[in-house]
Formats: structure tokens, sequence, C-alpha cells
């Protein structure tokens, strides 16, 4: 729900906001920073900056997926601890990324596990290595899983993190509340946008495109999927179909840059492309991070 109704459903009133002066009232009420949809009455999605955020409200705790920025998520902990009392049980990052996991850092002390794939937590301690965070900075997670995966039941739902190998990074898990029938899918699709695709921490095309056909296989028609990031006018709420024309759409990524090196194309020349061919809905900036990795992929071959 966007903050104008969610306002009226917190029972935040007229005297409280007459604290604002006008012009930040204005501000609060016509264009929301943040997001809040709700998916079931248990479920939702919070949006902000970076990464979608999916979480879960039962009567037995909350479970919040991906954290964004410390700045951000605090907007949705303060609405979680407003409709409701319960701890906060889990944490659970879909892989590492800072537009994921800085957040990670508003949770310490608030939610009793963190969990990740393990390699998910190795690239996070690498990448605060590199920048020099301090304890105070970060918060990985204390909990991990491997290649069999991860399961809870909180509430009479059952939440299952499932990883399929490599992809958008070497740690992508998929996020299964298997009641709602909800996939929060992490930065594995980005809907009509072009990826970042990080090949220093194990990114493989060929092998995330492999990622979704599973996906695909392992869910069904009636899922609803969670993607990390969508282009513009584009829903970061996906169908099946959707995670299927996102494998297509990284697969023509390949068949150009493929096409492209044996026309003797340099990488340079490659990254300057305005379209990927056979998939017309990605569109905007970012194409040559795709190709950029491509390139590496295939040059070595």
């Amino acid at each position: 729900m966007q903050r104008r109704s969610f306002l009226r459903n917190t029972g935040l009133t007229l005297a409280g906001l007459a604290l604002l002066n006008k012009n930040s009232l204005a501000s609060f009420l016509d264009d929301p920073a943040w997001n809040i949809k709700m998916l079931t009455k248990e479920i939702g999605i919070f949006t902000e900056k970076g990464g979608t955020i999916a979480f879960m409200v039962t009567k037995k705790g909350i479970v919040v997926v991906d954290a964004q920025f410390p700045d951000s998520v605090a907007h949705l902990i303060e609405e979680l601890k407003k409709k409701s009392k319960k701890p906060f049980k889990f944490l659970i990052n879909t892989h590492h990324h800072g537009d994921h996991t800085a957040g990670n850092i508003a949770f310490k002390g608030l939610a009793e596990h963190v969990i990740a794939h393990e390699n998910s937590k190795a690239n996070q301690l690498k990448s605060a290595a590199a920048q020099k965070l301090t304890a105070d900075k970060f918060h990985i997670p204390d909990m991990t899983f491997g290649k069999d995966g991860w399961s809870t039941v909180l509430n009479k739902e059952t939440i299952r993190a499932h990883y399929f190998g490599a992809g958008h990074t070497n740690g992508d898990s998929m996020i299964h509340f298997e009641k709602a029938n909800i996939v929060h899918m992490g930065d594995l699709v980005f809907n009509r946008r072009h990826p970042y695709v990080d090949k220093n921490a194990g990114a493989n095309i060929g092998n995330w495109i492999k990622v979704l056909e599973q996906a695909t296989t392992t869910f069904d028609a009636n899922t609803q999927f969670i993607c990390g990031h969508a282009g513009t006018g584009y829903d970061v709420l996906v169908k099946a179909d959707d995670l299927k024309a996102f494998g297509n759409y990284l697969g023509n990524v390949l068949k150009f840059t493929e096409k492209e090196i044996r026309l003797g194309k340099t990488k340079e020349q490659i990254i300057k492309a305005t379209d990927i061919p056979g998939s017309p809905e990605w569109t905007g900036e970012g194409i040559e991070r795709p190709l950029t990795a491509a390139y590496a992929e295939l040059a070595i071959k």
C-alpha cells in the first residue's frame, strides 16, 4: 500500500501530521518515498531504494527477506513494529550485494538469525574487507546453507531457500513461501531491465539460464515471483512466463555477443550496442553490463 493509505491503516492522526511543516507534509503525502504492498494477509513487499524486500508477519514472529540500506529498511522496521509486537525471527539474504544487505546492520540485536547461502556470506565478508568497513557498519549471516538449501516452519508457513547454482553471483538463493506460493528471486530476475552480472563473485550467464529453467520446473504456473529490480513501467511482481522471458533474454545476450566476436568485433565495439536482438522489451541504460560479462564468458572459450 502507498504511504497515504498506510497512514490511514496504521492510525497516524491529523494531529501528528500537523507537526510537519507545509512543505514536508506535501512531500510526505504526495510523493511517498517508500511503498508497502500486501500480497496476502501476512506477506508483503517493501520498495524504496535498492532491491525489493519481502516480509511475513505472523502470530509467531516476523521474517524479512533482504534489507536494502540502513536508512530505507528502518522505515520498514518501524512499520512492522506497529503491526506486531512479535520478534523478528529471521532475516534472509538472497545474495550479498549492498543494495540487498547493507541494511543488515539495522537488524543487529533485532533479528534472531541472519541466513544466507554460504557463498553469499563469503562474498559479504570480502566486500566488507574491500570497503574496509568496521564491525558497526555490516552484519553478516550467522546461519548458512549449501546446495541442499534450508527450510523452517513458522505459523504453518514453510519457508524454504533453494540454491540451484551460480547465476547473477555464485550465491543467489530463491526464498519460497510454500503455502502462499510466493518466491523471492532476488536478483536472479531483472524484469525488463538490463542486469548487473557480477563476474567477480562467480556469476555465469550460461548457468544462470539453467537456474531459471530449474526454477520454472520447481515452481508452477500459479507461483507469484518477486524480483529484485524492474525496468521503468514494469512491476517487481512477475509470473513464470516472465522468468522464461528473462532466460530467453540472457540467451539472446550470449548469441548476440558470440556473433559479434565471430565478426571480429572488440569488446569496446560490442558494448556500444543499443539493443539485444530478439529481446526488444529490455531497453534503457545498462546494456553494457551483460554484454561485458558475456564477452568475458565467451572470449575464454
